[in-house]
């Protein structure tokens, strides 16, 4: 089935069957809203205070969550970054979009569709996007201020951009910080120079380049005010300035870099969390005998290293979380809080030696489950909990329905019903993505049961179901070679049915191989 043909079915759907994928038909708010954006890179949904951690301090985002609505089951559609990013702007599946990987954030025909910010700016409304632009360029061609593409790539031909957001923080911190030569216990990576720790994958090695990023950990030798979460942040704030002062309604992203690799921060955020005080997952040892992936190298079972990591990684939340704190306080300055939507995510979380494993790309809690806050005065309660399941696709449909844009078909739903309560969880569902054979290409989360699941007949992935009532820390894979897996081949079933159930509704051309995927596939690999 080419591209139009099925947006064509997409959208007929969409419009005939009123079954929930438009923006919802409540009534608009009173006033022409504005949209503040903020996303983070990496963060998994509890590495925030306002989520029950307890060690790390987030008075910023829970401000978001006290004045507004926290969203506890909020899933990536894709946990990795160019897919779930686009799904995010488009509210459509990684499939519809044609990005399934971070490969294709070069694409020049997809996706088809518009994006949330595409059609506010072409509703008359004035927009911009500072930070990480991870998606492909054709969906920043409405901004009011040129994007600056994604870290070091060079914009496509005929983009309004200049420069990538790469540059301009290299030109940024060039003009701030002198440079030195490298000391002996010294790296250099994009960000700046650091002094690695022991987990770093190049500790104790002298190379004079740049190094990788993603075993990069460490203490950031450059100033907090010159960072690159700094230097988004300012580029921010300038903007909010600059949008305010044309008047009329806007739509701003500010998307910080941190806390993704590299994993270095500067004081006083490196020393804010002692490893020591930080608890270690209690999956970290788990033999993952039955599980669909497998650990990473042998220092992420190191509890020490765990704890140093963690420690990382919490700082530079924080770092986020003050800039945050000076966004909000500038819109408050600017009289904009009760005219502006405002929201707070991350693309998919980080594993944080889960199960002996670090960053992304697995569908375990700590890489899929992400944060979601939103604030809007007089049309969200405050101190709203919404434990329904819920998607990043589901954004695309929210956001045009609070800003009062009805019309545009999507693979998601408003998430508006539920905040105001006036739609029960019924047996609502979410379904995330992966293009892979040989790891789950599936997973589908009904607020207890966990389906891992192989895209095709063929596949080689191992499949799984877990029960997160019970075992929250995912170590107890109930089916394949689990000696009880007999007791749970219903249940199995039934979420194989909800994903055939997602893949029917989204037109999905893995359905066929989906529903060809033999039932002894859950039980025998």
């Amino acid at each position: 089935m080419n591209m139009d043909k099925r947006f064509g079915i997409i959208l007929t759907l969409a419009l005939t069957l009123g079954n929930g994928h438009t923006a919802s038909t409540n009534p608009p708010v009173a006033k022409r809203l504005n949209l503040l954006f903020i996303m983070t890179d990496q963060q998994r949904w509890d590495a925030m205070s306002c989520y029950g951690n307890p060690v790390i301090k987030t008075p910023n985002m829970d401000r978001i969550a006290r004045e507004g609505v926290r969203f506890t089951s909020f899933y990536s559609a894709c946990p990795v970054c160019v897919p779930a990013r686009t799904a995010i702007l488009t509210g459509h599946d990684i499939e519809a979009n044609h990005v399934l990987g971070n490969g294709d954030v070069t694409q020049q025909n997809y996706p088809v569709f518009l994006s949330f910010d595409q059609i506010l700016l072409r509703s008359g409304y004035k927009g911009e996007y500072h930070g990480k632009y991870h998606s492909p360029y054709k969906l920043a061609l409405d901004y009011t201020e040129p994007v600056h593409w994604l870290n070091g790539k060079t914009p496509p031909p005929g983009c309004k951009a200049t420069r990538s957001d790469a540059e301009g923080f290299a030109a940024f911190l060039a003009a701030h910080e002198a440079e030195h030569e490298l000391e002996p216990d010294e790296l250099q990576c994009r960000v700046g120079i650091y002094k690695p720790i022991r987990l770093d994958v190049n500790y104790r090695k002298a190379i004079k380049g740049k190094v990788g990023e993603g075993e990069a950990y460490g203490q950031l030798e450059t100033s907090p005010e010159h960072s690159i979460t700094a230097y988004t942040g300012q580029e921010g704030l300038a903007a909010l300035d600059r949008l305010n002062k044309n008047g009329g309604p806007f739509t701003l992203t500010i998307s910080f870099d941190p806390p993704h690799p590299p994993q270095v921060v500067s004081e006083p955020y490196y020393s804010m969390y002692p490893p020591s005080k930080i608890p270690v997952t209690a999956s970290i040892n788990d033999p993952m005998t039955n599980s669909p992936y497998r650990p990473h190298r042998p220092a992420y079972r190191d509890p020490k290293n765990i704890q140093a990591m963690t420690s990382i990684y919490y700082g530079m939340v924080s770092e986020v979380d003050d800039w945050v704190g000076k966004i909000l306080k500038r819109v408050d300055e600017l009289g904009l809080t009760t005219n502006t939507l405002v929201i707070f995510t991350s693309d998919h979380g980080e594993m944080l030696g889960d199960h002996g494993m670090h960053s992304k790309m697995v569908f375990y809690e700590g890489s899929a489950h992400v944060p979601l806050l939103m604030r809007l005065p007089g049309a969200i309660p405050a101190n709203t909990v919404v434990r329904t399941p819920a998607s990043q696709i589901d954004l695309f449909a929210t956001i045009l329905d609070y800003l009062n844009q009805p019309g545009h078909p999507s693979d998601g739903q408003s998430l508006r019903p539920f905040i105001e309560g006036k739609e029960a969880w019924k047996d609502r569902f979410i379904v995330s993505e992966w293009a892979s054979s040989s790891v789950p290409g599936f997973m589908v989360f009904d607020g207890r049961w966990k389906l891992m699941f192989g895209c095709s007949k063929e596949a080689t992935s191992h499949d799984a179901l877990y029960d997160l009532q019970n075992d929250p820390e995912e170590v107890n894979n109930l089916i394949g070679k689990n000696p009880d897996r007999e007791k749970y081949r219903a249940e199995a079933e039934r979420m194989k049915g909800l994903l055939v159930e997602w893949l029917e509704r989204v037109h999905s051309p893995l359905l066929a191989g989906v529903k060809a995927r033999p039932a002894a596939a859950m039980w025998a690999n």
